[in-house]
Parts: structure tokens; C-alpha cells; sequence
């Protein structure tokens, strides 16, 4: 993949960010540090990325998905909050290992697969569990 000015900016902005960013996210990044770079770019721009296997891609509840640098040694599987977005990486060498397997029985080679693990993290379930419902005057 041609590396451009257009990617270095967007794989630079991606660095700077805390965890799994959207598009849009990284745009609005981007032009406040003075870039000017047009939105439809900075999708395209991902796209690529991760198509070259340099970002690690993750969608939220609603379907938009959200990009991070991946790491030199390869992609990895994260759980990630539905409330909060927090990130957290998995151990996941069995689902390596089976998708090593089925394409070795089923003759295929190059095998990519992707698995996405979502759930509420213990500080949004506390929070959660402790505010008080709709209508509750107790608060």
C-alpha cells in the first residue's frame, strides 16, 4: 500500500487517540489540531487501513464502526463496553488456533475472521445498578 500524506496524517491522528475511534471521531480530532483533511477521506483512508491490516476494527451497537491502530505483531480481539466504549484486550489464541484448523480441513489459505465481543464494563454495571429509576425522587 502507497503510504500518502493523507494516511500518515490519519494513522498519526489514530495514535493519538485514547482506544477504539469512529471516523468522524477522528475527523473532528484532526481539523481541531488544524488538518485539513475532508471526512470522505478520512474514510477511505480507513478503509484501506484496515483492509491492509493496519488497524484493528471493532462496530459499535450501532453499526458504525470504530478503528484502532494495530499492533506490529498482528490483530487482536478486544471486549468492549456498550456504554462507555472502554476496550479491553482478550486472550484469544484458541480462536486462532480453530481458525487454523478449519481452513487447513477445508483447503483454504489466507483465512481472515473477525469476532466481536461486546458487554457492559463492572464501573457502567455498578452505575447502572445504582441510579435511580425513572420517576425515583430519591436521587
Amino acid at each position: 500500500m502507497r503510504t500518502t500524506r493523507q494516511r500518515k496524517a490519519v494513522m498519526s491522528a489514530l495514535h493519538q487517540q485514547a482506544g477504539f475511534t469512529s471516523a468522524q471521531e477522528l475527523h473532528e480530532a484532526m481539523e481541531a489540531d488544524g488538518i485539513t483533511i475532508g471526512l470522505t477521506t478520512v474514510y477511505r483512508t480507513l478503509h484501506a487501513l484496515d483492509r491492509s491490516g493496519q488497524v484493528d476494527v471493532v462496530r459499535e451497537r450501532s453499526g458504525e464502526r470504530l478503528y484502532r491502530p494495530r499492533p506490529a505483531d498482528g490483530h487482536r480481539h478486544y471486549l468492549v463496553c456498550r456504554d462507555c466504549g472502554l476496550s479491553t484486550e482478550v486472550e484469544a489464541d484458541p480462536v486462532e488456533r480453530w481458525t487454523e484448523k478449519v481452513a487447513e480441513v477445508m483447503g483454504f489459505a489466507e483465512v481472515e475472521h473477525t469476532l466481536e465481543l461486546s458487554g457492559v464494563c463492572d464501573r457502567c454495571h455498578s452505575t447502572r445498578n445504582t441510579a435511580p429509576a425513572p420517576g425515583d425522587r430519591r436521587a
